[in-house]
């Protein structure tokens, strides 16, 4: 087992068994229960949610977590799909930008995921607490707050997928959820490239999408569950409230994962001030001078 953990390929095949143990785990307990529509999506989340925690606390390594954020919802979109009586053209568009978005994601954690000896430094420093707090912060803060952050900003397709007919919005939703992805893909491609030369260790990345944002793969993430909600809007539903399920997804990169990425970058890299004085945290612009 532990050379299995030391490897990328073994321990890869490791959390994609742990994946479909919970998956499936959580569907056998959904179905004790009458439940139907958005609850019962819900409580097959958290539970699946759940029971990647133990598996996380197994290993001692929440980094486990990492994909479930695009993984989970997967089944979830295609469970949507299977009672839509959209036509085939407008399930398309909805269920094939949001592949775009869940593969793209993937592949990204594929190329950066090591092995079950590597975990993220936001989750170490969010544990590095006393074992009360720290067993808080890792079941709450780690896996089910962004769990239920992630079901919210959902909801939308749910509405979309569910409703009679989508009008012309849906193709507007699609283009902007295209170009987000593009934006995340050329971004990490960039960031990872930089990484690669050894004469950058220790240097701010300011270059390519970075040169005008400091978290422009953020900003494309953002920019996609803004199209998710727009294809809510392309079924007719124009409720305010459904505005907050981006909203909640932007004030998370906004207020919590942009400055943690900030400030651990402002202790390893000198540079890191002038850039942050310069350079918007998410949206495009131009540099100051």
């Amino acid at each position: 087992m532990q050379n299995l953990i030391k490897t990328k390929y073994g321990s890869l095949a490791l959390v994609f068994l742990y994946y479909l143990i919970s998956f499936y785990l959580a569907f056998l307990f959904t179905k004790n229960f009458d439940l139907d529509g958005w609850l019962l999506i819900l409580v097959w989340h958290i539970t699946a949610t759940l029971i990647i925690f133990l598996f996380s606390n197994i290993h001692k390594n929440s980094s486990i977590y990492d994909p479930f954020w695009h993984v989970a919802p997967i089944p979830i979109v295609f469970y949507i799909a299977n009672q839509s009586s959209l036509s085939n053209l407008e399930q398309g568009l909805v269920i094939s930008a949001f592949l775009f978005w869940a593969i793209r994601l993937t592949y990204n954690w594929f190329l950066n995921w090591t092995n079950l000896d590597h975990e993220d430094f936001r989750y170490i420093d969010l544990k590095n607490n006393n074992r009360l707090l720290a067993f808080i912060n890792d079941l709450f803060g780690i896996h089910l707050i962004p769990t239920l952050i992630v079901n919210i900003s959902l909801y939308p397709i749910y509405v979309a997928l569910t409703s009679e007919d989508l009008n012309n919005l849906v193709y507007v939703g699609f283009i902007l959820i295209a170009v987000a992805v593009i934006v995340q893909y050329i971004s990490d491609d960039q960031m990872r490239n930089f990484r690669k030369d050894i004469n950058n260790l220790g240097k701010t990345m300011k270059y390519g999408l970075w040169k005008y944002s400091r978290h422009p793969n953020y900003l494309g993430e953002v920019s996609f569950w803004f199209g998710i909600y727009i294809f809510a809007l392309a079924s007719g539903l124009t409720t305010i409230w459904l505005l907050a399920c981006p909203i909640v997804m932007l004030a998370l990169f906004v207020f919590i994962s942009c400055p943690m990425m900030d400030n651990r970058s402002l202790k390893k890299r000198p540079d890191y001030k002038e850039y942050m004085d310069k350079t918007p945290q998410l949206l495009f612009w131009f540099v100051k001078d």
